[in-house]
């Protein structure tokens, strides 16, 4: 049997796939077999649930817009298609009957939707019906539906009434966000955040969090800074595990503390993770930094949101006069060419797309020289050419038909990033933020000056904001007016400023310098030039004969092949020194020697209810490095916080590793860092098998991974990590500027 570590994707996939089977588990036998290579990293298909008469069961999808980003982030229409969803709809539009329709609800548990659902069963628009609530539904509200149920007679068309723990959005295998908008970090950071509001959003945090922790099958143990939001959440999050834990008649986390409702028996067992929450002020240059990677710039320079790109291409690239429209890019979970290169160079994606092309057109050539056929497309086209190799055809034209798609995708996504490198000059503000630190005041006032460097004014601002961030220099208020009015005459708002200023001090206490791991590499200027332009050769008549092609070299020239030092950011630093304390830098071990620990199947490392937003913001301000300019107060290293608020961990507990981690910012998720913690598991795994260890005691072993203590989750020896990062919201630097500092900039002012 072979067995392979689920990804966080893979496990919300098989728990959506199960809800769209009415919650019957799609694999009858009690051992599933993963095999990577075979599935394409998904989770093996099953077949839907058949009726009497050996059909499939045909069902209509009900959503609430969390439902719909959720769905719409791991699957496509062809996937509800497969387990018999013949439509789907939002349950806020409107809708008509369509009788003796089993109907599907996956909604959040609120009033509204209650409503919504009471009113289709009294009109008879679906029967019957299979609610199931993104999160647990509280006692309160679970009595008023039962109320309104009585009231309308409706009962009789309820078929199912399921918890599920599914609300966050899964948009990489091991990247998640909880879907709470834009502003969560302006909210709390903000004092003019009601506590009302403040305590809600706090609550929906735990919410997800806990959800994430029942998905991946493992109680975790938390680890937090003193004071803030994240202090906050790791004690409410314990007592929510805790009080589940005495509740005996329903253990999502049953079994050896590693088995779930929603994992069921599939996979391997694993160890226990730690469950890392830091607020987001511990570090902003993540947010604002402009990064050489694949996914980072796709994240930047387009328009990317629930894996789905849009960009502007030319309606008639021959004739440029005729303007462009806008073309959507969906990313699956079986593209193959992202899965490689996400996290690359962007320099070395254009070597990539080269090779596969290459590889591509020898298996095609292949394929028509033992069909006869002069071309794919004739191949595609002449049944008769095809006929005497029809096994062959029939077995690889699906597969060349799917890479070849793929592989225009990301030509166009390729070409439409360079062009945006270009005009924005972001290889400069690249390479200028990799040694930013070296810059003095001087030279970055200069920056700011230079109206050459590209086209989007935005990109100085964060670049002075990163400086200003990192630098050991003071600045007069003579030099940070004169920097503020030489933004502001190039079309900049510099209200995000105000707030940069006052949050700078505590940012200082709480970032960790990121020295290179590797040396920078500054390769010879041909190399990306003969990488980007290998693809106006290949593949199709548009790149060769349109406007395109005879553009590429004239986009790539100036644009520098600059591969990036390996350099750990703070939140990898923090990671490394509570995943692998052995191995971690001593500045890393001293900003989280204080951490507080919580584990929630101890009697001991208990943590305290904190309930409302009032006494969240005075636990924050028993912090040592005081609180934020507003709202929560800073997530420091040190200070104080709430007598019982967590335990301050032993020297064992410091010094525990864990092969495994699940990483939290509150306040906004950055690309880089998901792709600073994924390059760092890849360079630190050892041999042994990922996610491996016991259950949760002593004597279990996986790998290169031995167990020790009751925990379960400290390893010993090199073992395979894996790190899981989440936040309140994956944003853009631009997203981040004005959905988070400016408003906390007109505040501070």
């Amino acid at each position: 049997m072979a067995f392979r570590s689920q990804s966080l994707r893979d496990r919300q996939v098989a728990a959506i796939e199960k809800i769209l089977n009415l919650n019957h588990d799609p694999t009858k036998d009690g051992d599933a077999v993963f095999d990577g290579a075979a599935t394409n990293g998904a989770v093996a298909k099953s077949t839907p649930i058949l009726d009497a008469n050996g059909d499939p069961i045909w069902k209509v999808l009900v959503f609430d817009n969390l439902g719909r980003d959720i769905i719409s982030s791991v699957l496509r229409v062809s996937d509800l298609r497969t387990w018999g969803v013949t439509i789907h709809l939002n349950i806020n539009s409107g809708r008509h009957p369509i009788p003796d329709v089993p109907v599907i609800y996956l909604v959040e548990p609120n009033g509204r939707n209650l409503e919504l659902i009471t009113q289709d069963l009294s009109r008879n628009l679906y029967s019957p019906a299979y609610i199931n609530f993104l999160h647990s539904i509280p006692r309160p509200l679970l009595e008023d539906f039962a109320s309104q149920t009585a009231t309308a007679s409706t009962a009789e068309n309820i078929a199912q009434l399921y918890d599920q723990y599914l609300n966050f959005i899964v948009a990489e295998p091991d990247l998640f966000n909880l879907g709470l908008g834009k502003g969560a970090y302006r909210a709390l950071n903000s004092a003019q955040t009601k506590d009302e509001e403040l305590d809600e959003l706090i609550d929906r945090i735990v919410i997800g969090l806990f959800s994430v922790a029942v998905t991946m099958g493992a109680i975790p143990i938390i680890r937090c800074p003193k004071g803030g939001a994240a202090e906050v959440i790791a004690t409410k999050l314990d007592r929510k595990l805790r009080d589940h834990l005495l509740d005996s008649k329903d253990n999502l986390f049953a079994g050896a503390g590693s088995g779930s409702r929603q994992q069921g028996s599939v996979g391997a067992p694993q160890s226990r993770p730690v469950m890392i929450i830091v607020d987001r002020n511990i570090d902003l240059v993540p947010m604002l930094s402009h990064s050489w990677t694949y996914q980072s710039l796709v994240h930047d320079v387009l328009d990317m949101k629930l894996n789905r790109i849009t960009m502007e291409v030319p309606v008639d690239e021959g004739n440029p006069a005729k303007g462009v429209g806008r073309k959507a890019y969906d990313l699956t979970s079986n593209d193959f060419f992202w899965a490689k290169n996400a996290g690359v160079p962007f320099p070395q994606v254009a070597e990539d797309i080269d090779t596969e092309l290459t590889r591509y057109k020898e298996d095609a050539s292949e394929l028509t020289r033992k069909t006869g056929a002069s071309s794919i497309e004739d191949l595609q086209n002449d049944t008769a050419s095809s006929a005497h190799h029809l096994r062959a055809a029939i077995t690889l034209l699906p597969e060349l038909r799917e890479r070849k798609a793929v592989l225009d995708m990301h030509m166009n996504i390729a070409t439409a990033l360079l062009k945006g490198v270009k005009d924005r000059q972001l290889d400069n503000f690249f390479q200028l933020e990799e040694s930013v630190t070296k810059q003095n005041k001087n030279q970055i006032l200069d920056l700011v000056r230079d109206g050459s460097k590209g086209n989007d004014p935005l990109d100085k601002l964060r670049l002075f904001v990163i400086w200003f961030l990192s630098t050991e220099q003071e600045l007069t208020r003579a030099e940070w007016e004169e920097c503020d009015e030489a933004l502001q005459r190039l079309g900049v708002d510099t209200t995000p400023l105000a707030y940069v200023r006052r949050v700078r001090e505590i940012t200082r206490m709480t970032m960790l310098a990121a020295a290179p791991t590797q040396p920078a590499q500054q390769s010879t200027g041909g190399d990306l030039l003969r990488g980007f332009s290998a693809i106006s050769n290949r593949l199709t008549d548009r790149l060769k004969d349109g406007a395109l092609g005879a553009n590429f070299e004239n986009l790539i020239s100036g644009v520098k092949n600059f591969l990036p030092a390996n350099k750990d950011l703070t939140v990898t630093k923090i990671t490394e020194s509570l995943m692998d304390p052995a191995s971690a830098s001593s500045s890393a071990i001293a900003k989280t020697e204080n951490y507080l620990y919580f584990d929630p199947r101890s009697a001991n490392a208990r943590g305290i209810m904190v309930s409302t937003g009032s006494q969240a913001r005075g636990m924050a301000s028993g912090g040592a490095m005081g609180t934020m300019p507003g709202g929560l107060g800073g997530g420091g290293g040190g200070g104080g916080g709430v007598t019982g608020s967590g335990t301050q961990a032993t020297f064992g507990q410091r010094r525990q590793a864990f092969s495994e981690a699940i990483v939290f910012t509150v306040g906004g998720g950055s690309m880089d860092e998901y792709g600073n913690l994924q390059e760092w598991a890849k360079r630190t795994s050892g041999g042994g098998s990922g996610g491996s260890g016991g259950g949760g005691g002593a004597g279990g072993a996986g790998g290169a991974a031995s167990v020790i203590g009751s925990v379960g989750g400290a390893v010993t020896g090199p073992a395979r990590r894996r790190v899981v990062y989440g936040s309140t919201e994956l944003m853009n630097a631009s997203e981040f500027i004005s959905e988070g500092l400016a408003p906390l900039g007109k505040e501070s002012r």
